[in-house]
């Protein structure tokens, strides 16, 4: 970043208060009796309802819509392990996505712990507070086995963003252009360069999309992963193939897609010339890509092209999906996150994609036209419509899949996508309201 974007940055996180989210009241407490109701002694029965019916808790409490983002810190971002107090703006700003796009509050908790017993335990006690749990910005392979353990202990959706909401975007990204080009996700080969908590949460999605597992090469630093290797993890170990491939050059020649969650400029003009024809390339590294989009279109001129940069076309983003999981997730009181409700997330955000682009997206993002195609791959960020598509099929995926213990509202307050192909007007995050 330049001096002034470093300037405007640490200004805008400063002033005019410090911070980007606060408390803010739900309740009158203007008089002597609405203090009397907000705390002694109105308080003790929705204490004494509680404690007799724990579900009561929805009913009295902000629990239904409440998100803990929790992170100890040690991925931040692009920033490595900077530790739990240095995550505290990111876990903010997540905030701040969580409400601006899905009406969800959220506490942001940072958690000065890298053992992986002492996190989960502290997690797992505070997890009555909330309503779900997104993990975020915690290092692989620990986040594996942090999460697998909170959603045994934890009666309440636990979801780690880097993990699945990288794989529900890509996921969705790449079906769409893989459309666009009449190809099918089983027949396509695949290289994933990265093989931390997103690319391998992506390639199982993609697996259980239909990829074959055979037709898939994961490279991390050492090269790619085949079971010669003795330094493999057991989340490595699930990709590792019998190839004699052991470099990038050797796994991308005659390759369909290229999904880098890696470093800048792993891919070459030279290894992009290599690639088959109407290749799809995801240079998701953040903020330098893989490749940038002018040098893979410059290379050649058959190639789709992603980035997670939001001033290039097609930015993989995930805040077009884990907003809206939770929204869907948190309607139907859900107690987990299954793989179904992240497909029906995928199924929604792509459809919405191959959707006319309303003007007032167009206009939010400069008077620039959208229509589906190689450089509309995705739906952008600030399209109102995504709350109720993703939203309203993640609950029914919540319902389908029996995790959910409320019923579909009868008037659920979210336009679903069947809604939206029929020209209902998009309705605004002031109108989410949590069942009870």
């Amino acid at each position: 970043m330049s001096s002034d974007q470093i300037r405007d940055a640490l200004e805008y996180h400063e002033w005019p208060r410090p911070g980007k989210l606060s408390v803010e009241l739900t309740k009158p407490t203007a008089t002597a009796r609405d203090l009397s109701l907000a705390y002694s002694p109105g308080v003790a029965e929705p204490v004494r309802a509680i404690a007799e019916e724990p579900a009561d808790a929805y009913r009295y409490t902000n629990k239904g819509n409440l998100v803990a983002v929790i992170s100890n810190g040690t991925a931040i971002l692009g920033l490595g392990d900077l530790g739990g107090l240095a995550s505290k703006p990111v876990m903010e700003g997540k905030g701040v996505l969580f409400r601006h796009f899905g009406g969800v509050d959220v506490f942001d908790i940072e958690v000065d712990e890298t053992d992986v017993d002492r996190f989960v335990d502290t997690v797992a006690a505070i997890s009555p507070t909330f309503g779900g749990i997104n993990l975020e910005d915690i290092a692989a392979p620990a986040c594996f086995e942090i999460e697998r353990r909170l959603i045994e202990r934890c009666d309440i959706p636990v979801f780690h963003d880097d993990q699945h909401g990288t794989a529900v975007t890509v996921a969705a990204a790449l079906l769409n252009a893989l459309e666009l080009q009449n190809r099918s996700l089983s027949d396509v080969r695949i290289v994933c360069v990265g093989a931390g908590a997103a690319g391998i949460a992506t390639l199982k999605m993609l697996t259980g999309l239909g990829a074959d597992p055979q037709k898939i090469a994961l490279l991390d630093r050492s090269g790619v992963i085949h079971h010669g290797r003795e330094d493999l993890s057991p989340h490595k170990r699930a990709f590792a193939r019998d190839t004699h491939h052991r470099s990038l050059a050797d796994a991308i020649d005659g390759a369909d897609v290229f999904i880098g969650v890696s470093a800048p400029e792993m891919l070459t003009p030279d290894l992009l010339r290599t690639m088959a024809d109407n290749p799809v390339v995801f240079a998701l590294a953040n903020p330098d890509p893989e490749i940038l989009p002018s040098v893979a279109h410059a290379t050649r001129d058959d190639v789709i092209v992603a980035t997670g940069r939001s001033d290039f076309e097609n930015q993989v983003n995930n805040v077009i999906g884990f907003p809206f999981i939770f929204r869907g997730a948190l309607d139907v009181r859900a107690t987990t996150i299954t793989d179904e409700m992240k497909f029906a997330a995928v199924e929604a955000i792509r459809d919405l994609a191959r959707l006319p682009v309303p003007g007032e997206v167009c206009q939010a993002y400069g008077g620039e036209r959208f229509a589906f195609g190689p450089g509309y791959i995705l739906p952008k960020p600030l399209d109102p419509r995504l709350l109720g598509a993703v939203s309203s099929a993640v609950a029914r995926a919540a319902i389908d899949s029996g995790v959910a213990t409320l019923p579909y509202p009868a008037h659920y307050p979210l336009e679903s996508l069947a809604d939206i192909r029929l020209g209902a007007p998009p309705r605004r995050n002031e109108a989410v309201a949590v069942t009870a």
